[in-house]
């Protein structure tokens, strides 16, 4: 009687030599072509079955890891860095990466192996990070860097998932600019006019262009005949490398006969980057005298001037280094008693003129150089509802519904008004007051709505609606005008799921329930997700061992508990293996 064969790739359980079962799984191909068999191997037979099965279930949802060269986190982010992303990225962006990887990630996680690495492990270095004195900014840098860097590994199957993208990212709280006033700008221009350079300055509270697009222009991209600057370039910051043979003991910047091996300029990133953009006069007057001066200081620098047709130069025709830049505008802020400010501020003052002129918007994003798709959200963050923003536009609506809007009064530190200027009471902002949330509204039936359902869903907190004026709320509101929301945000029921276990394993929290739902507001960071489920398990500070699970999706969550609480088991038998060994 003919055996029964097992069809090609099929998994197979079988009875070794050694007294041990063994299972054999294919889960794709490999490089050179053959089949990609996995093999495993236990006691029993029953266990070996679950094994197959578990490693079936892996290849058939994420993906099992390819097999091949073992990686640390410290090999593959320096192979990526270097062989994957530097030949495909921009030299800032390099940059960034390479300061991200060198100076943080490997340093800081280097020595796990790749699969090994979990999200709680990313999370207690951004901790770290902070608590070392890094800035925010810097440990979400660090975070966008590796989530990135594993996107490429899961992509080449070298990970089956993320830990990154599991892992909360560090909190990154945008601080509102306050562009500066025209009185600032004034006075700023005033004192440009007693350094070099003085039309660099203008052109960047008038026009907004950036640092690199400005130092980036060439007497070819402006036409004094028809009143335009065309902004096509960037100016990139210099790389240097010793040209001593490294024997002056300095850092390649500070050598002597250092060498700049990266390209000065580079094409603006986008096709909206690349725009003409109309001078005023006065500022074509400026350039023209430039123009003049540069003349002036090429003849005295004789044979040493290097002539590459940049607009803004050294004394000898270089093109500026943005660092020096950089410097020299704090220099300017400080001459004219202005207070301290980021340079890319002068870009939001002039978006946020264009904004109180009243400029159309499809004009606005072809000055700014911002691309269609994303000129909305470039126009909130860059173009802020000053004073005068607000004023005129309830003046307008006052004038149009009761034909008596209010005169305005002058106020300390604000200029007067011309005559006849028009404006009415500044808004109010309805403040939902739900424990120790305070969430702000336009329209006082949003913010009531809200109370109303908190009040419902927590009948042992207060909920109250209180009217702030705008200005209140504006500097002592948490997130600032930002925050104020036009329609009420999402609410939805979040299944939670909790099991904690000695560290032999055994489940202590018996007879309390496992799993329960509440209902949670996008504000409540604290119980809210957008995700079907996450999961996670930590070492709690007296060695017990706690499996979380959260999500939108009930089924999911009760399917991943059973996971996280087999996880939370093994780690509490054995902390070596999840690096929990050095807090016993």
């Amino acid at each position: 009687m003919a055996k029964n064969r097992q069809p090609n790739g099929a998994s197979s359980i079988y009875l070794g030599k050694d007294g041990r079962w063994h299972g054999r799984v294919t889960v794709g191909v490999k490089d050179d072509g053959t089949p990609d068999r996995r093999h495993i191997s236990r006691k029993t037979r029953a266990e070996a079955t679950k094994a197959v099965r578990e490693l079936e279930r892996q290849r058939d949802s994420t993906g099992v890891r390819k097999a091949g060269q073992t990686w640390t986190v410290t090999t593959w982010l320096t192979h990526w860095v270097e062989n994957i992303a530097a030949p495909n990225v921009g030299e800032n962006t390099i940059d960034g990466y390479r300061v991200a990887v060198y100076h943080h990630l490997i340093p800081g996680l280097g020595a796990h192996r790749l699969e090994k690495l979990e999200p709680e492990h990313l999370e207690r270095f951004y901790q770290k990070m902070r608590a070392n004195g890094s800035a925010a900014g810097t440990a979400h840098q660090a975070h966008r860097t590796v989530n990135t860097a594993l996107n490429e590994a899961v992509r080449r199957r070298h990970l089956t998932t993320n830990p990154a993208s599991i892992a909360k990212a560090p909190k990154l709280e945008e601080e509102e600019v306050e562009p500066y006033s025209l009185e600032e700008v004034q006075r700023l221009l005033a004192e440009a006019a007693k350094v070099r350079n003085t039309a660099r300055w203008v052109i960047a509270l008038a026009l907004g262009l950036r640092q690199g697009e400005t130092l980036g222009l060439k007497w070819e991209d402006v036409d004094f005949e028809a009143g335009v600057i065309l902004v096509r370039r960037g100016r990139l910051r210099p790389r240097y490398q010793h040209g001593c043979g490294n024997r002056c003991g300095r850092k390649p910047g500070y050598c002597p006969q250092k060498i700049n091996i990266r390209r000065e300029t580079k094409d603006t990133k986008t096709r909206a980057g690349k725009r003409p953009i109309g001078v005023p006069e006065e500022l074509l007057k400026l350039l023209r005298l430039h123009k003049e001066k540069q003349e002036r200081e090429r003849t005295l620098a004789r044979d040493l001037w290097v002539e590459k047709g940049y607009v803004f130069t050294s004394p000898t025709g270089e093109p500026l280094n943005p660092n020096t830049d950089f410097h020299r505008w704090k220099d300017l802020l400080k001459a004219a008693q202005v207070r301290d400010g980021r340079l890319h501020d002068a870009r939001h003052t002039a978006a946020t003129v264009l904004l109180i002129l009243g400029v159309p918007e499809a004009i606005v994003d072809r000055i700014m150089g911002w691309e269609p798709g994303k000129s909305a959200r470039m126009r909130r963050r860059y173009q802020h509802l000053t004073g005068p923003v607000l004023q005129q536009t309830a003046a307008k609506v006052g004038g149009l519904l009761w034909g008596t809007p209010h005169m305005i009064q002058p106020t300390p530190g604000n200029s007067v008004p011309e005559p006849g200027h028009l404006v009415s009471v500044e808004p109010t902002v309805y403040v939902a007051c739900l424990g120790g949330h305070l969430i702000p509204f336009r329209h006082r039936e949003h913010a009531k709505a809200v109370a109303a359902q908190w009040s419902a869903d927590r009948p042992d907190c207060s909920a109250v609606v209180e009217e702030w004026e705008w200005a209140k709320w504006e500097h002592n509101g948490p997130g600032g005008v930002r925050a104020i929301r036009d329609q009420v945000p999402d609410r939805r029921a979040v299944a939670h799921a909790r099991a904690l276990f000695a560290p032999g394993g055994d489940r202590l929290n018996v007879g309390v329930p496992a799993q329960w739902s509440v209902t949670a507001w996008a504000f409540e960071t604290d119980l809210y997700t957008d995700l079907p489920v996450r999961w996670h398990t930590t070492r709690r500070p007296g060695h017990e061992v706690e499996a979380q699970v959260r999500g939108t999706d009930k089924a999911a969550v009760e399917h991943a508990f059973a996971e996280a609480c087999a996880q939370a088991v093994d780690r509490a038998q054995n902390p070596g293996k999840y690096g929990d060994a050095d807090e016993w």
